[in-house]
């Protein structure tokens, strides 16, 4: 029946509190896919949720498995009391997202590559999958002039471009560039030349030697990247992984 152009106007019924809280969630999921790892505090802020809120979601994801908390890593000199936990998308929440589609035939196909061929040839395609990638990013990067820092700005914009969700920031001993999505993460794990051949890239793009301080990979929320202010005189860039878990 047609509406009267005097009749009362009906809004649309508010959501239910199920639908809400999933779509709560849902920001939450996003939030996580974008950082790699957050505490209550900064999702709570970025969400717009009261702390009493966003611990509520929390711990219904932390029951359902969608996000696992760890304690937060503090370099340096810290303060009393427990350090913050973090918190940090579960495989399976990721793989929801979308992130991870045919891992499981890309594992199997690097198996018989590295049965048939040995690790001479999984790093042969390692290297041979990023080459693609190093072309369009050096493109991007085209303006980017000579300064390490610079360029690790500029290879962060082309990283995004391509999906990596990356920013770069510096910090007292150069620059870090940080990389919040990986999409070959659960196929790296197995074959970390992957992430090898991606940090050798890097490291040639922004024309110094760099340090991998973390993947995703191997369980990090981001794969984070050192870059030194000052380029090393050497013949060549190098790339040097170092773990921070162990």
């Amino acid at each position: 029946m047609r509406r009267g152009p005097d009749a009362p106007h009906r809004s649309a019924p508010d959501p239910t509190p199920a639908a809400a809280d999933l779509s709560t969630r849902d920001r939450v999921t996003r939030l996580l896919l974008e950082q790699g790892a957050a505490t209550a505090g900064q999702l709570g802020s970025a969400l717009g949720l009261s702390p009493a809120a966003i611990r509520r979601h929390l711990d219904a994801m932390l029951a359902d498995g969608d996000v696992v908390a760890r304690e937060q890593t503090v370099r340096g000199s810290r303060g009393r009391g427990r350090p913050a936990r973090v918190f940090l998308l579960t495989d399976a929440a990721r793989g929801r997202c979308g992130t991870h589609h045919y891992d499981n035939m890309a594992t199997a196909a690097l198996r018989w590559i590295a049965r048939n061929g040995g690790p001479d040839a999984v790093e042969a395609f390692a290297a041979d999958q990023v080459a693609a990638l190093e072309a369009r990013c050096r493109a991007a990067m085209e303006d980017a002039g000579d300064d390490p820092l610079a360029r690790s700005e500029a290879l962060a914009g082309a990283l995004t471009a391509e999906g990596y969700a990356a920013n770069a920031s510096t910090i007292a001993s150069g620059g870090q560039l940080c990389q919040h999505h990986c999409p070959v993460a659960h196929v790296a794990a197995e074959f970390p030349q992957l992430c090898e051949a991606e940090t050798a890239v890097i490291s040639r793009l922004v024309g110094t030697h760099v340090q991998r301080l973390a993947t995703i990979a191997h369980g990090d929320g981001v794969c984070t990247t050192h870059i030194p202010t000052q380029p090393r005189a050497q013949s060549g860039n190098t790339v040097t992984t170092v773990r921070t878990d162990r």
